[in-house]
């Protein structure tokens, strides 16, 4: 057996042990230890020296990638993972993992011993129990709305109460994370909320009510983008709707003003036909 093309197999981190059983010679490791083209991480696991180095770093604290980390790297929405996060089995002793934040709760899922990255349900179960209520809705919709998870297999495993508030709440509908964080921040007005509405050939990002829009811009809303943003605002004006055209930094830093925008705006009553 190739050992080289079966550590590339295992994602370039493996557990000795686990090679020696899917036919890999000793001799033929410790030669490959010796020449430096597999490096020893700590006892009982090797790596190819290009490596994923936060999962060469998480074997060699024997601990997993887990929690936020894990969604980052999954490509969901977070709106924080500066810190790393990780998980340690339940009846592991001192865990030494530098600055991470260590997770000790039992997974949902069994945990790979061969595996240096938890499972994204386990790693959303972790982000719900770890993160304020609205981070973690963040993210779970982003997994949802990715296709990466199914809700009904989430719904049957044993969730913890945080988890399960999480996923009561969460739909598959936003396509970026301000597109969770303003509904849930609007519920407490008790009036109709609508993702992704389709109004006159294209989606808008909140429908309030019958005949006010929210629209968020992020990042990409420039050039051809933003003349076609503001040709569809028109012609929703056109049509009888008020549009709201907000930021990405007026509703993370400046979230009050926007509310009161709409408020506004609804005491008004332009979210009425």
């Amino acid at each position: 057996m190739n050992l080289i093309a079966e550590l590339r197999e295992r994602g370039g981190v493996a557990r000795t042990r686990s090679l020696i059983l899917a036919g890999v010679s000793p001799h033929v490791l410790r030669t490959l230890k010796a020449s430096g083209e597999v490096r020893t991480v700590r006892n009982g696991w090797v790596a190819l020296p290009d490596a994923d180095r936060m999962k060469v770093a998480a074997a060699k604290r024997g601990v997993v990638l887990s929690c936020i980390t894990v969604a980052a790297r999954c490509g969901l929405w977070v709106p924080d993972s500066s810190q790393v996060h990780v998980a340690a089995a339940s009846h592991s002793g001192r865990v030494d993992a530098g600055d991470a934040i260590v997770h000790w709760a039992r997974p949902v899922l069994p945990r790979n011993p061969d595996e240096c990255e938890d499972s994204l349900e386990n790693a959303l179960v972790l982000t719900a129990t770890c993160r304020p209520f609205e981070e973690a809705l963040v993210v779970w919709e982003s997994a949802l709305n990715k296709q990466l998870v199914d809700r009904a297999a989430l719904a049957r495993l044993p969730l913890p109460p945080a988890a399960t508030m999480v996923l009561d709440a969460a739909r598959p509908f936003a396509d970026s994370g301000l597109e969770t964080m303003v509904p849930h921040r609007l519920r407490w007005m008790k009036l109709p909320l609508t993702p992704q509405a389709w109004i006159l050939d294209r989606p808008v990002d909140l429908l309030i009510g019958e005949r006010l829009v929210l629209q968020i811009d992020g990042g990409h809303h420039v050039g051809a983008q933003r003349s076609s943003d503001i040709e569809h605002d028109a012609r929703l004006k056109l049509r009888g709707y008020h549009v709201i055209r907000v930021s990405y930094h007026q509703v993370m830093n400046g979230w009050p003003r926007v509310q009161a925008l709409i408020m506004d705006a609804v005491a008004q009553g332009l979210h009425l036909a």
